[in-house]
């Protein structure tokens, strides 16, 4: 008979549920531009038709390492989102402004 996850982790020492949930955590807001796009449910054709763009490039796009911040930023438009620039420091966060949109 299988054992519910939520049972399992409940007899898991404190410090190992800890470490899962910083993980779980992270990965939840670690995200590429694939999946974000499948998470919104959208295929590459629809997003390359609102960038005016054909299939092939959204499908580049997503596999590039490396890419300009302005074409970073159309694509999340595309999706509804706007793109924010945080540099993290020991002392907190600064948000860097010099590449928002004119």
């Amino acid at each position: 008979m299988a054992k519910s996850f939520k049972n399992l982790l409940a007899k898991m020492p404190k410090e190992r549920r800890t470490r899962i949930e910083a993980r779980a955590r992270k990965t939840l807001n670690e995200i590429n531009i694939r999946e974000l796009r499948q998470a919104f449910t959208l295929t590459q054709q629809q997003l390359a038709e609102s960038l005016q763009i054909n299939q092939a490039a959204v499908s580049k796009m997503e596999s590039q390492s490396d890419m300009y911040l302005s074409t970073l930023r159309r694509i999340l438009k595309a999706m509804g989102a706007e793109l924010k620039i945080v540099a993290r420091f020991p002392g907190g966060e600064i948000v860097i402004n010099q590449f928002n949109q004119k």
